[in-house]
């Protein structure tokens, strides 16, 4: 059984870090408004289009010591760090919801969660297309999970609702319409119960986080919550049923 789970592990990284490359290419070509499909990935610096062997992801990077093969400009930490990093949260997805369907939706949920974070820590802005993924994956999910239906619905409004609200009243000066259609995208894939925590915890993420930073590298008040909210999600998706159990038995 051990082995069987080890493999199983194995293999949720190897998709990962594949998976996690185009991450990097959503990252890379979705604020150029750049096509995603069609074009070939190629060097930002001299253009050389890449093969194969330049693509596997995290191996070419050290193979190459984060070099261009072509032309020998260095490439951004970024690209390995993304692929690791998916690789190692779909590991964690499994591992709280083993080997199940729910694994596929949560796990395709942490790839889009990480290309909204860095985009929308570097430009202020999340994608619409990205929140719309989300959103369909949630839209298979209430299918699939049909007896849950209120969950998911309940859940498409449970914090959304209260952000819309938050826009209208302060014309958009204390909130992003980005923000609002991610919460309402997360609620409808994760159900109600995990996407208030998430945003509770994407909260406190971002105050806290985000103090630090003022003080540390003094940068503006300006604050993208897309990372935090991000952060929240994914805690939320695999801590959450723990940490709403421990709270309501620590105060009943």
């Amino acid at each position: 059984m051990h082995s069987i789970m080890l493999i199983y592990y194995v293999v949720l990284f190897i998709y990962g870090i594949v998976i996690g490359s185009f991450v990097n290419v959503l990252i890379y070509r979705l604020p150029k408004c750049e096509d995603i499909v069609k074009m070939r990935s190629h060097c930002t610096s001299c253009g050389y289009q890449l093969r194969w062997f330049d693509l596997i992801p995290i191996v070419s990077y050290v193979l190459y010591r984060g070099k261009c093969r072509k032309c020998g400009q260095r490439i951004s930490i970024q690209y390995p760090l993304v692929e690791a990093l998916n690789g190692i949260l779909y590991i964690l997805v499994g591992m709280v919801y083993g080997i199940c369907i729910d694994t596929v939706f949560l796990c395709l949920l942490s790839s889009i969660l990480v290309a909204i974070a860095v985009i929308d820590f570097r430009t202020m802005i999340i994608p619409p297309m990205l929140n719309y993924m989300i959103g369909f994956l949630g839209i298979i999910r209430m299918i699939i999970d049909y007896r849950h239906f209120a969950n998911y619905m309940i859940g498409f409004l449970s914090v959304s609702l209260f952000l819309l609200i938050l826009y209208m009243i302060s014309h958009g000066k204390w909130i992003g319409g980005g923000d609002i259609k991610l919460m309402a995208a997360t609620g409808l894939l994760i159900g109600w119960k995990l996407n208030i925590l998430a945003f509770f915890l994407g909260c406190i993420y971002g105050s806290v986080i985000h103090i630090l930073r003022m003080k540390i590298s003094h940068k503006g008040h300006v604050l993208a919550l897309g990372p935090y909210l991000a952060a929240g999600v994914m805690t939320a998706v695999l801590f959450g049923d723990r940490l709403i159990s421990w709270y309501f038995d620590g105060i009943m």
